[in-house]
């Protein structure tokens, strides 16, 4: 079905519809952006599937500045590859974006990492979304895929990650930079880590400061890594406030839990909930699924260091 258009900027493909209206009952305006690497070209309109921009980086260059048009929605088209060969390849400063890939299972898009374990995707401005790409770590111990700054409200949701191969990986997926408290509401829901890496690979999400209001559910990590760390987060400072943690699976192959297999946080005073997570690892000493002097909630989760065995409720219910 061809492009139409209603006069305030609700566009129908067939499909999607992309708009809506607000409980005022007055259109919900925002810009919409198309992205294919194969198929776009940048001096083009970009603003159909069937006349899109060729890179990610220009698109964002064309979000109004001013306006309703500053709520933007990019999609990057199925078969699009955004390569990250540095750490100013691809850096996002606007605020309000969300960029979702099409497609299923191999045909979404792909975000490669090459060139430099310093290539990453810098983001410096808040509420800024990634949704349902792959990508692929393909230098040699690559420090993160995502570097955050001030990034109030970053989402990742739907994405997998993976490494090339053994020596060509992720250590971390996203790193805070930022000082205390600019990465709250830092959300992660329902993705996946598949982790090659046997040496120094760390966290899914590494900070060295207090996060308030972070939600991290529903992920799934299998690493290959023998290093002793937390598989989830690791806080070196701070706390995590009004935390919620629900519904993660993770496994490692570290033979240790110090400072907790799950989250290690480095203050005492954090809060929040902590349910329905599963460890495995290899540990044969203490096992801790959390930083023992933490201060959040825990409802069943369970923990493993034996391969072939179930799980056991860790920490121990409650009488």
């Amino acid at each position: 079905m061809g492009l139409t258009n209603f006069p305030n900027g609700i566009s129908s493909f067939g499909l999607p519809v992309y708009g809506s209206i607000q409980p005022s009952g007055s259109p919900l305006v925002q810009t919409v952006l198309f992205v294919d690497t194969v198929n776009g070209v940048d001096a083009g309109p970009g603003t159909s599937p069937t006349a899109p921009f060729a890179t990610l980086t220009y698109a964002l260059t064309q979000i109004p500045t001013t306006g309703l048009g500053t709520y933007a929605t990019i999609y990057v088209m199925q078969g699009s590859t955004i390569t990250v060969s540095s750490a100013t390849a691809l850096t996002i400063s606007t605020a309000n974006v969300q960029i979702i890939g099409m497609g299923y299972g191999n045909e979404r898009p792909l975000i490669n990492f090459t060139t430099a374990n310093t290539a990453t995707i810098a983001v410096s401005a808040d509420n800024v979304s990634f949704q349902n790409f792959r990508v692929r770590g393909g230098f040699l111990s690559i420090a993160a895929a995502f570097t955050l700054t001030t990034a109030k409200y970053f989402t990742l949701v739907n994405n997998l990650f993976y490494d090339a191969s053994s020596v060509l990986n992720f250590l971390n997926i996203v790193k805070s930079t930022g000082a205390a408290n600019t990465i709250d509401g830092l959300t992660c829901i329902n993705n996946q880590w598949n982790g090659l890496g046997t040496t120094s690979v760390n966290s899914f999400i590494l900070t060295a400061n207090d996060i308030d209001n972070a939600t991290v559910n529903g992920n799934e990590i299998i690493l290959a890594r023998t290093a002793t760390a937390a598989i989830l987060m690791t806080v070196t400072a701070g706390v995590l406030t009004n935390l919620t943690c629900i519904g993660n699976n993770t496994i490692s192959q570290q033979t240790a839990d110090t400072g907790g297999a799950l989250i290690n946080v480095g203050g005492s005073t954090s809060t929040g909930l902590v349910a329905w997570n599963t460890v495995c690892d290899l540990t044969t000493a203490t096992d801790i699924i959390v930083t023992t002097t933490a201060g959040v909630r825990f409802f069943n989760n369970y923990k493993t260091g034996v391969v072939g065995a179930s799980g056991f409720l860790l920490p121990a219910a409650d009488s």
